[in-house]
């Protein structure tokens, strides 16, 4: 048990070490030199325009919750597990139970675009942003399509059939195509189907007995690429510019200016 916490948070560690090494310098309008754009990155701007701003410009990011080591240990193992099927070409049994016509696919490239800070890249020669996602997995068919896989760690009461409406779900749909869109860049021949494998925690035993048991379920989406492009555009547009309104449905942008204004009105007093 110590031994699996220690890696935990080594691998924790490493992560913020690389987090620091390879944040891209603050974007200067008109620059020249071509601008690293993380897909993390891409969906602050859908989320937030202002906070998208602040973070690449001036490199005000928005406070960061807790790691979720678990999760990564989850990753982790997964990981392991598909890869042994990769090393002898056979079909993982999910795949068999959701009748998925696929296999985890050995390519060259595959340990390079799942690393963090390296991913799968592309550059988007229109607005020079060199764009960078990495992925947890990738699966062939038998019509020789690549297939994004992406990982999911939770715990609920209940099977999980599909994902909902929460704001957290879109994130996930625009991360499956944002992947999808960087490996047809690379010239892959990419479906439009990916899957989450989603790991569920199962809350309803009597005792912890220093345990979690999780339920796999596999989840397909079809995904649509189609609004990267045009957003990228946005974001160059956006880079370029003065900083933008704040969103009326940014809970930071609302917290930063009650904040602000609550520290002027105490010092006016």
């Amino acid at each position: 048990m110590l031994r699996r916490s220690f890696y935990i948070w080594s691998c924790y560690n490493r992560v913020m070490v690389n987090y620091w090494r390879e944040r891209p310098k603050p974007y200067q309008p008109g620059q020249a030199e071509t601008y690293k754009l993380s897909r993390s990155k891409i969906d602050l701007f859908v989320q937030c325009p202002r906070c998208f701003w602040l973070d690449t410009r001036l490199k005000i990011s928005r406070p960061k919750g807790p790691p979720f080591t678990l999760n990564s240990a989850v990753d982790h193992l997964l990981k392991q597990e598909f890869d042994g099927h990769r090393a002898d070409g056979s079909q993982h049994p999910l795949l068999e139970t959701y009748g998925v016509d696929a296999k985890p696919v050995a390519h060259a490239k595959l340990n390079v675009w799942r690393q963090n800070f390296k991913g799968v890249e592309a550059l988007h020669e229109p607005t020079n942003l060199l764009i960078t996602g990495a992925i947890d997995d990738l699966w062939q068919n038998k019509a020789g399509e690549y297939i994004v896989v992406d990982y999911k760690s939770t715990s609920k009461f209940g099977k999980i059939e599909e994902l909902g409406n929460e704001t957290w779900h879109d994130a996930y749909r625009r991360q499956m195509e944002i992947y999808q869109w960087l490996l047809r860049q690379n010239g892959l021949k990419v479906s439009n189907t990916g899957y989450w494998v989603y790991c569920n925690a199962d809350k309803d035993k009597e005792a912890f007995d220093g345990k979690l048991e999780f339920e796999l379920t596999l989840l397909s989406y079809k995904g649509s690429d189609k609004w990267v492009e045009p957003t990228l555009a946005k974001i160059k547009k956006t880079l370029e510019g003065d900083v933008p309104k704040e969103a009326t449905d940014c809970e930071h942008c609302t917290y930063a200016k009650s904040r602000t204004q609550l520290t002027l009105d105490a010092l006016r007093k």
